[in-house]
């Protein structure tokens, strides 16, 4: 199995992606999404559930059908905060983060990406994306299926690690660091203004 990883500045792009992996046989409990929920925009109260799992039947208010996406639920990340968020990644993040000790660099959302083979560069960076207002789609495919999944990504605008890291580091950023404040709502709008297309 390998692991293919999508940032997208846009829960639709993000959205999109999900159903064409599941359009394409990637079994719903092979795919994961995160996505950023500072600003409430999926139009669910912060305090609705904790847990990734506690929140099944919420993917409808954020423009889910099926799968994946009907399952998604409520839970905060350090140094990114509150996220709707299903799928392995969201159970390894939170339980990573609930053993970790504090400040720990394994711990979270880079903990759970780097030990299902991100590498610790882009899961940085795809960690910081989240905080900043961004959707991260992660599946374990088989590997005859790797190629055609991360087309999958490509074609849902997804965002290019390394081109980001240069943005972000260009603005003094190294890594993610999940002892910063999470992004405000008016923080991630600029975010998104940033990047629209």
């Amino acid at each position: 199995m390998k692991t293919v990883t999508g940032l997208f500045d846009d829960y639709s792009d993000a959205s999109a992606s999900v159903g064409a992996l599941e359009a394409h046989g990637v079994p719903s409990s092979d795919i994961s999404i995160v996505s950023n929920n500072a600003d409430e925009r999926h139009g669910i109260e912060r305090n609705t559930a904790e847990g990734a799992g506690a929140g099944a039947g919420i993917g409808a208010a954020v423009g889910g059908v099926g799968g994946l996406l009907t399952g998604l639920g409520i839970m905060a990340i350090p140094g990114v905060g509150p996220v709707v968020a299903a799928g392995w990644l969201a159970a390894t993040a939170a339980g990573a983060a609930a053993g970790a000790v504090a400040g720990g660099a394994a711990g979270g959302l880079i903990g759970a990406l780097t030990e299902s083979g991100v590498s610790e560069d882009n899961a940085h960076v795809y960690a910081e994306g989240v905080r900043r207002g961004g959707t991260l789609v992660t599946a374990k495919v088989d590997d005859s299926l790797q190629a055609e999944a991360e087309a999958i990504l490509r074609r849902s605008s997804w965002v290019d690690p390394d081109q980001r890291r240069s943005v972000y580091a260009e603005e003094g950023w190294t890594r993610f660091d999940d002892t910063l404040d999470p992004y405000g709502p008016a923080e991630i709008e600029q975010e998104r203004l940033r990047y629209r297309r």
